[in-house]
């Protein structure tokens, strides 16, 4: 008897042990379906302090970024050569939480930096950069417009970046149909437009200054997107109505409205272990707004008569980087990016005309969520008249990352998304 209560004892242990090893089993699998079903909130960002020593002048108002169109053409307009500083508007604070509801899960994402712009350039101030929700296929709010292709922003140290790429973060409505490894989706987004009125007034000295800009209908974008083990490669297009009135005429005449449209083609191509070649050609008419720098949506013209007309200034841009792994600790990228525009006869002769941007870097990862860099910079802006100018800097970065997830990506930097 008491040899067959030993054997239920062990039968009954070996049971429970078996019963325990299964729900730990079940317990390992768990946090998928309990991350489906759990809240998320994520508060993530980066602390960057940039030492730039500027060998030229640009802007002083734009001295901590290098835009080609802020370079000066004209000697000693932002006084002699040779400009100091250290910044911290790269410094980044965001939010994003995901969480369920009856059927489809709700995403949102509030972010910014420091980098005043518009009215505030030059200042170190809270600057928006992402302010948006998506809830299945429909997306609101703030963020990459979808003619742009963030994924070939190079790994560069510089906060503005290369000249002739698409890239602005826009208000705007979307729908994606059709999402995974083949994308498609359409949006609405908030209108930009920018009138050079050139030398309109040799034919009427009232207008000029009472010229003003118009937007009668939002932006409508498009883009599809592949990716593949190799790389990506995305289609995008934008449709746009750009116009001008006058003010304190009689109708607001003279007024016109265009039509302005863009084309851009990016994609990257991995090789080696984990370099990429990134790259992009965008062309259009009337989408200045659109790019990293310069240029102009709308400017007077001349139609075949000889009389004054406006039109959508065409422009095209160039970016081609590689991003390079020398091992887990360095990495480097180099590059040249270069937008020009096809300027219009009633353009002045300082109206810009071609902006260039190269650099390469070298980029230290000394240990989780830090990253010190060195990277070299050359800029040009070429003006409708002819003349130039140019910039030479070096920048050094020290950069600390920091998530409530703890996760450590091997780039921090990350592209600007």
């Amino acid at each position: 008897m008491r040899t067959n209560r030993t054997l239920m004892r062990s039968r009954w242990s070996i049971l429970a042990t078996a019963r325990m090893l299964m729900l730990a089993l079940a317990c390992l699998g768990a946090p998928k379906a309990l991350a489906q079903d759990t809240p998320h909130v994520e508060v993530y960002g980066f602390v960057q302090a940039d030492y730039t020593q500027d060998f030229d002048r640009v802007d002083p108002a734009w001295e901590d970024a290098l835009r080609p169109s802020k370079i000066p053409t004209t000697e000693g307009q932002f006084g002699d050569d040779g400009q100091a500083s250290i910044s911290a508007k790269q410094s980044r604070l965001g939010v994003l939480m995901n969480f369920p509801t009856s059927n489809k899960p709700v995403y949102t994402k509030f972010e910014f930096d420091m980098f005043g712009v518009g009215v505030d350039e030059g200042q170190t101030t809270i600057r928006l950069r992402h302010a948006y929700g998506q809830w299945g296929q429909w997306l609101a709010g703030q963020t990459n417009t979808l003619f742009m292709d963030a994924s070939i922003f190079p790994n560069v140290v510089e906060y503005w970046g290369p000249a002739g790429m698409v890239f602005i973060r826009n208000p705007q409505i979307r729908w994606t149909p059709f999402q995974g490894d083949n994308s498609l989706a359409f949006a609405i987004e908030r209108p930009g437009n920018d009138v050079d009125p050139g030398q309109i007034r040799i034919f009427d000295p009232t207008l000029g200054d009472d010229i003003t800009s118009t937007q009668k209908l939002p932006d409508f974008t498009a883009q599809f997107r592949s990716e593949h083990g190799w790389g990506h490669f995305q289609v995008a297009g934008v449709v746009r109505s750009i116009g001008f009135e006058t003010l304190g005429t009689e109708d607001n005449e003279p007024s016109d409205d265009e039509l302005g449209w863009g084309v851009d083609l990016t994609g990257s191509w991995k090789f080696f272990e984990k370099d990429k070649l990134l790259g992009g050609v965008v062309y259009g008419e009337g989408i200045a707004q659109y790019m990293n720098d310069g240029g102009t949506d709308m400017a007077a013209d001349l139609d075949s008569l000889g009389n004054p007309e406006a039109t959508a200034v065409p422009l095209l841009g160039v970016s081609l980087y590689w991003d390079h792994w020398w091992s887990d600790r360095f990495s480097s990228s180099f590059g040249y990016s270069m937008d020009t525009v096809d300027n219009t006869d009633l353009q002045t002769d300082d109206a810009f005309y071609k902006g260039e941007y190269a650099s390469a870097n070298l980029i230290y990862y000394p240990t989780q969520n830090v990253f010190m860099a060195g990277e070299l910079l050359w800029g040009r802006r070429e003006d409708n008249g002819g003349n130039d100018g140019e910039d030479k800097r070096i920048q050094i970065s020290f950069h600390y990352s920091f998530s409530t997830k703890d996760i450590f990506k091997k780039n921090p930097k990350e592209s600007l998304q």
